[in-house]
Order: structure tokens, then C-alpha cells, then sequence
């Protein structure tokens, strides 16, 4: 590229690759010479750290359904850690953690770890690249769209980004992303709203003003004049310089390789720094467990376990390096995986791709616990069987939204482009309204059938409090299969007739939503399945 044609590009504030000891660095809207055309539209100091564990992470060997213990010996027997070594939970007895995360069972106990059980979407897909994709845009599973649901969120909080920035109100990235490449997550209507940093050591390359040694002669020379532009447009590089200078770790993080605390601990000092940027996205892998997933003489250790104690010492560093900080109240964390495993596991000591999964919200401003039911398991599962969804993933952006970021109704329908059941996740003075429940019907049944088994035909018999209430009927691969019921009722209990000739026979689910409960239901007939 010509050097004239180079500056031309930068003045126009175009994408910039910042060559940092071989990575990418990726920064949008750098103009500080324009004027600000917009302010955020919601004022608040709330932090967002997002954690993705690419892969699909077996939930059933991280939160442990301890009542459904029998049936989970003979569903997985080969990778089923023994029941003794289980951690368990204060004020819970019938779910516990996996022993390798100690850490996370102390900031449970704490009040500082929400779990939230069996998170999918209806009729969930199983391929990697796809179901990542719905999970950072919050899509339907047939549907494609090019936004990110956090680059919605920014895009009406600057509406008018990248034109304008940085500016004196908002100097700092609004978003930063630690990982190979911009995910779609933080992708706006125009362009997309974070930064990224490809390798933590790549970062400190940066803070500390360092590059590899030059190559001689002319590429040497090029090369530099790169760098030097580069840094000169790239303003958003010195305000990181500048934070990272600022803050400091205060906390203890793990002394052997986690590269996810290596990459939380960035975090942490960057908000300790002064960064007013919202939202954090870091990434480890090594989730797509099929084989091997635990050691054959001691099933609660080996590849998995392995993973496990990664996050759970990453978060509960990161905890204490906030708590020191006196940054706890700000900052909230989340975790999520593209799909959970199935519950049957393969004769390769491993599982396969399955639905819904476990969630970890985690932080000082939240309402802590187990939301949710344990998963039901049967006695006789088979290879293609998963846990059905409990919670819709997108209710728990929708919620955090909501109640961490302060977002209104209107704008929280436009960014989730459908509104979503809320729950009670989130315990922050200064944007939650008391509307939530929670879900005191946990372990009540609030929905069933009749006659069951069946036939054809069945009555399904629910109960709401009033307000919006949906019925859907899944199939044990977690598809949707029918929505009876999806309205406004008045308290009260209803019957709805359900039709049920065109699905075959076996096993089906009925899950009630009626505001933030849920209930599901186990359904048999004869020749079709409910």
C-alpha cells in the first residue's frame, strides 16, 4: 500500500490492523478532531465480563443434579464423578459442583454465584460455528442476522458511533474483546462497536510501548511507518496505555498457565485503570469433549476437570481482584457455552453434542442461588436424548439489560428484537424495579396431563398468576414442536386440548412460562410422544 493512500484510509477512520509482535489489533471511530454528536444515553458505571467456553460444555459434569444420581449412573456411568466427591452447596442438597471448583462453591456460598439451569433456545442447533453464532446475536435458530446483541445494545447507547469518537464523554473503547478475532457479538447496525486484542501477550506489547525487532531493509522500513501511523490514529491505544499504567492487580492469580486469568487480570486492571468501557469479552476453549473427557481410575479428574479448575480459579481471582479494588460493586460477570453435552455419554468416555446447559452469573450485585429446577432424568435414556430447556438464553440477556444496564422496555425490545421472559438475577439499587419473582414454584408442579399416557389426544392442564403465559411441547432433542398456549390469562387454572397425531411415539416435554417461573412437565403416550 502506498503511503498516501495509507493516511487517507486513517484520516477516513477506517479499520486500522495495528501490527503488535505479529497480531491484530482492531479499533473503530478514531476522529478525535470531530465533535461529539451524541452522548450515552443511559448514565452508569456498570461493567459487563463476558466469558465464552467455546466448545460445548458438558453442564451435567459441572453442576451436578445429586437427586438424579441413580439414573445419571446408568446414563454416564464411565465419566459419572462419585457421588462422595461432589462439592456441595450451602442451603442445597440436591445439587452440588464439580470437585475441581472449589473456587466458584466459595463464591456460591457467598451469595456471590447465580446458577441458572438448563439454558438453551427452542429447537437448538449443533454445530459449532452456527450455535455461536445464535448465542452472540440472540437469533432464532432459523433465523440470520448480522448484529450482535451487544453490539445492538451499544448501538443505541452511542447511536451515533463511530462518528464523533473518542470524545470528553466517552474517551475509551466501548467495548474490549481478548481473542483471536472480533466476534459478532459486539457487531453494530454499521460497524462493529469493540476493540480487540488478539493475544494477552500481544497486550502487553502495547502498554508497554514494545514490538518485535524489525526485519532490515525495505519491509523493515515500511513496517515501521505502519507502526507509527498506526499509533498516531489509534487513539484509543494511549487511553489503554494510560489505564493499564494506572491500575494495578491486587489479587493473587493462578501461578500455573490459565490463560483465561491471564486475561481477566487485563480486565481487571483496565477497570481499575479508569476505562469507562461497558463490556469485556474473554474466550477458553477446549470444551468439545467426545472423548476422554475423565481419567478412567478417577473420574473426577482428567481433561474436563482440567477445564473446570481453569474457570473456576480465573473467576475467583478475578473476584478477589475486584473485591481489593473495591470495584465488586460495579462489575458483573456471565458465562456461556454454544451448547451443552447430551446425557447419555459415548463408549469414548466423552459426550456429544447436546441443548441446554448451565449458566454461571457471577458478582457482589446479584441475587444469588439456583434458579431453577434440577433436570429430570429417566431411567432409560437414549444416545440422541437432551435436557430440556428451562430457561430461553436470551431471558437472561434480556435481564441483565434490564436490571445491570438500566435499559428501557422500548429499547430493550429493539436490541432483543423480541421481549423475553425477565428473571430475578440481578440485585442493583439503582435500576431494579421490584417486579421480578423468583421462582418459588421451583419443585411445584404447575403444569400436567391427562389422560397419560395417551393415545392422540391429551388435555394439558396449567395454572398462571395472571399476565403473559406460554405452553411449548419439546421433543427429548430439545425441537419445538407446538406452542398451545402463548397470551394473557387472568389467575387461574385452564385446561387446553392438544392434538397430538402428527408426532410419533415417545417421550415429550411441556414447559409453562408465566412471567419469571417456569415449570416443566414429563409427558408418555403410547403411539406419539408429548
Amino acid at each position: 500500500m502506498q503511503r498516501r493512500n495509507f493516511i487517507k484510509k486513517a484520516a477516513l477512520g477506517a479499520v486500522m490492523p495495528t501490527l503488535f509482535g505479529g497480531y491484530g489489533v482492531n479499533a473503530i471511530g478514531l476522529s478525535p478532531w470531530m465533535e461529539s454528536m451524541t452522548n450515552a444515553t443511559t448514565d452508569t458505571d456498570h461493567v459487563l465480563v463476558i466469558i465464552q467456553m467455546s466448545g460445548g460444555n458438558d453442564g451435567l459434569n459441572m453442576v451436578i443434579p445429586l437427586d438424579q444420581y441413580t439414573n445419571l449412573a446408568t446414563a454416564r456411568g464411565n465419566i459419572l464423578i462419585n457421588e462422595n466427591q461432589v462439592l456441595r452447596l450451602n442451603g442445597v442438597t440436591a445439587t452440588g459442583l464439580h470437585p475441581s471448583m472449589p473456587g466458584l462453591r466459595d463464591l456460591y456460598n457467598g451469595g456471590r454465584l447465580k446458577i441458572i439451569q438448563s439454558v438453551s433456545y427452542p429447537t437448538p442447533n449443533f454445530s459449532h460455528f452456527r450455535a455461536t453464532d445464535i448465542w452472540m446475536t440472540a437469533s432464532n435458530n432459523n433465523q440470520v442476522l448480522d448484529t450482535g446483541w451487544m453490539g445492538r445494545y451499544l448501538g443505541t447507547e452511542y447511536p451515533n458511533y463511530p462518528t464523533g469518537y473518542p470524545n470528553q464523554t466517552m474517551p475509551d473503547p466501548l467495548a474490549i474483546q481478548i481473542g483471536s478475532s472480533q466476534s459478532i457479538t459486539f457487531q453494530g447496525a454499521t460497524t462493529s462497536m469493540g476493540m480487540t486484542i488478539s493475544d494477552p501477550a500481544t497486550f502487553y506489547n502495547i502498554v508497554n510501548n514494545t514490538n518485535d525487532p524489525l526485519p532490515s531493509g525495505y519491509m523493515g522500513k515500511e513496517l515501521a511507518f505502519l507502526r507509527t501511523v498506526a499509533r498516531q490514529t489509534q487513539q484509543y491505544g494511549q487511553v489503554i496505555q494510560t489505564a493499564y499504567q494506572a491500575g494495578t492487580n491486587m489479587a493473587t492469580y493462578p501461578a500455573t498457565r490459565n490463560s483465561l486469568a491471564d486475561q481477566l487480570k487485563i480486565v481487571a486492571r483496565l477497570i481499575k485503570g479508569g476505562l469507562k468501557t461497558r463490556v469485556y469479552m474473554v474466550q477458553t476453549g477446549g470444551y468439545d469433549t467426545h472423548s476422554a473427557q475423565v481419567d478412567p481410575n478417577n473420574h473426577a479428574i482428567g481433561y474436563h476437570a482440567g477445564l473446570l479448575q481453569i474457570l473456576s480459579e480465573a473467576i475467583s481471582a478475578f473476584q478477589s481482584d475486584l473485591d481489593l479494588m473495591r470495584l465488586d460493586q460495579r462489575v458483573l460477570g456471565m458465562t456461556f457455552s454454544e451448547f451443552g453435552r447430551r446425557i447419555k455419554s459415548n463408549a469414548s468416555s466423552g459426550t456429544d453434542h447436546g441443548a441446554a446447559e448451565p449458566m454461571f452469573v457471577f458478582g457482589t450485585r446479584l441475587h444469588g442461588g439456583v434458579l431453577g429446577n434440577n433436570p429430570t432424568i429417566n431411567a432409560t435414556v437414549g444416545v440422541n436424548d437432551n435436557l430440556p430447556m428451562q430457561y430461553d438464553f436470551r431471558s437472561v440477556y434480556a435481564s441483565i439489560l434490564k436490571d445491570w444496564f438500566c435499559v428501557n422496555a422500548t429499547d430493550l425490545n429493539t436490541i432483543m428484537l423480541q421481549n423475553f421472559q425477565q428473571l430475578r438475577i440481578v440485585n442493583s439499587p439503582t435500576c431494579v424495579t421490584p417486579t421480578h419473582e423468583e421462582n418459588v414454584a421451583a419443585g411445584i408442579s404447575l403444569i400436567s396431563n391427562y389422560p397419560n399416557p395417551f393415545s392422540s389426544t391429551t388435555t394439558i392442564e396449567f395454572q398462571t398468576t395472571g399476565g403473559h403465559t406460554m405452553v411449548q411441547v419439546f421433543d427429548t432433542e430439545g425441537r419445538l414442536m407446538a406452542t398451545p398456549v402463548d397470551g394473557d390469562y387472568a389467575e387461574g387454572k385452564y385446561k387446553v386440548y392438544f392434538n397430538a397425531d402428527r408426532l410419533s411415539s415417545g417421550v415429550y416435554y411441556c414447559r409453562l412460562q408465566n412471567g419469571a417461573v417456569q415449570s416443566i412437565n414429563q409427558q408418555l403416550r403410547h403411539r406419539s410422544r408429548i
